[in-house]
C-alpha cells in the first residue's frame, strides 16, 4: 500500500488548469459555452496532466460479495439472492448489462466471496476470498490477512484491465450494510440515514437494522487504521474495490463511483492514499438517501440526475457517453484550428 501511497500525484495544477481553461473559452467564443460540460472537461485536462485528454476502452467492474451480517435479519425478506443477481448480469438480462454493451464499456463481474458457487461465464472473473463475510456483529467480518488479500486482488484486478477509465459498481446481500458502517466511521455520517430507503420501508425492519448496525460500530469502536476497519466491519467486494482505485489513480485513470458500497471503497482507500479521491467522478443509480449523504461528503454531486432505481453501475454506463463528450471539447481538433501543444507552454 505504501507504493500506491506514494505513486499517487494530487491533480492540483494551477498553471494547467488555468490552460484548460483558456482553452474552452477560446472555443466558446465561436461556438457558445456548453455549461457543465466545460468543467469536467477541466477535470479530465488534470486527471490525466494534459490539455488533450484522451479516454479509451473503458471498463466497468461489478465487484460482488456477500455478508455474514445478513443472517441478522438486516435485508428484506423479498430480497434477490446475489447469484440470480449475477447471473442476470452475465447473461445480458439487466439494463446495466445492456447500457454496457452498446455503449463500448468493457463488462466485468468479479467474484470477490459471494456465498454460492457460480458456473464459468466469459463476463465473470473468480477471485473468491472466502464464501461470504463472517459476522461484524460478533466478530471481524474477516481476517486482516483476508482484507489485505482483497485489497492485491483488486490491485491486479485493475492492473490488467485494459483503457484508462475504470467504473467501479459493488453488488451482494449486506453488501449496502457493510458499506454504511463503514462511511458511518471513516466520514462521521449518521448510520440511520445512511441506511434509510428510497421507498418506503417497514419501521420494524428499518429499526432492526439500526439496532443491529450500531451494535457493529459499538464492537469495533476501538478499530481506527483503515485496513484494519475494512477488516472488522468490511467485504471482500469493498475491499477489491479498494485495490483497483488505488491502482487506478497511479496510473492518472479516471475512475467513475457508482453506489454506497464503491462510496465506501474510495473512503477507505483516500485514507491510505488521500489523492486517490482527486480521480474520481461520480454517477448514481438510485435515489436512498444515503448515497445523496456520502456524495456529500466527496464535496460532488452525480453526473446525471436521471431518477433511476437499478442496480449499482447502471448510471456509470449512462454518465460515460457524457464524460467521452467532454475529453471531445479539447482533444478533437475543429476544421482550421491549430493542434497547439498538449501541455502549457514553459511545463
Amino acid at each position: 500500500m505504501s507504493l500506491h501511497r506514494s505513486l499517487i500525484a494530487p491533480t492540483f495544477h494551477p498553471p494547467l488548469q488555468q490552460a484548460l481553461h483558456e482553452k474552452l473559452a477560446a472555443r466558446n467564443t465561436a461556438a457558445g459555452s456548453l455549461g457543465e460540460l466545460e468543467p469536467l472537461a477541466v477535470r479530465l485536462g488534470l486527471v490525466q496532466n494534459t490539455l488533450k485528454p484522451r479516454l479509451h476502452t473503458p471498463q466497468l467492474v461489478v465487484f460482488t460479495g456477500d455478508h455474514g451480517l445478513a443472517v441478522d435479519g438486516i435485508t428484506a425478506p423479498d430480497t434477490t439472492p446475489s447469484t440470480e443477481q449475477v447471473q442476470a448480469l452475465i447473461t445480458l438480462r439487466t439494463p446495466l448489462a445492456v447500457f454496457a454493451h452498446i455503449q463500448g464499456l468493457g463488462l466485468t463481474v468479479v467474484d470477490a466471496g459471494l456465498a454460492e458457487p457460480l458456473g464459468r461465464h466469459p463476463l465473470l472473473l473468480s477471485r473468491k476470498i472466502a464464501h461470504g463475510t463472517r459476522n461484524s456483529r460478533v466478530g471481524a467480518a474477516m481476517s486482516l490477512d483476508q482484507a489485505q488479500a482483497a485489497i492485491r486482488a483488486g490491485m491486479e484486478i485493475a492492473n490488467a484491465l485494459p483503457g484508462n477509465v475504470l467504473a467501479c459498481a459493488g453488488l451482494g446481500v449486506g453488501s449496502e450494510a457493510s458499506a454504511a458502517l463503514l462511511l458511518s466511521r471513516l466520514a462521521l455520517l449518521p448510520l440511520p440515514q445512511l441506511v434509510q430507503p428510497a421507498a418506503q420501508a417497514s419501521p420494524q425492519l428499518l429499526g432492526h437494522q439500526v439496532a443491529v448496525l450500531q451494535a457493529v460500530l459499538e464492537r469495533h469502536r476501538s478499530v481506527s487504521e483503515p485496513v484494519e476497519m475494512l477488516a472488522a466491519m468490511g467485504g471482500f467486494e469493498i475491499g477489491m474495490m479498494v485495490g483497483a482505485m488505488l491502482v487506478a489513480a497511479g496510473k492518472r485513470h479516471l475512475i467513475i463511483v457508482d453506489g454506497l458500497p464503491a462510496c465506501a471503497a474510495l473512503a477507505v482507500a483516500s485514507r491510505i492514499a488521500a489523492p486517490v479521491v482527486d480521480y474520481a467522478v461520480f454517477a448514481r443509480s438510485h435515489s436512498r438517501p444515503g448515497l445523496s449523504l456520502a456524495l456529500g461528503y466527496f464535496q460532488q454531486g452525480p453526473l446525471l440526475e436521471l431518477g433511476l432505481e437499478s442496480t449499482d453501475g447502471t448510471g456509470a454506463t449512462l454518465a460515460w457517453p457524457l464524460i467521452h463528450a467532454a475529453a471531445a471539447l479539447l482533444t478533437e481538433v475543429a476544421e482550421g484550428e491549430d493542434p497547439g501543444p498538449s501541455r502549457p507552454m514553459g511545463l
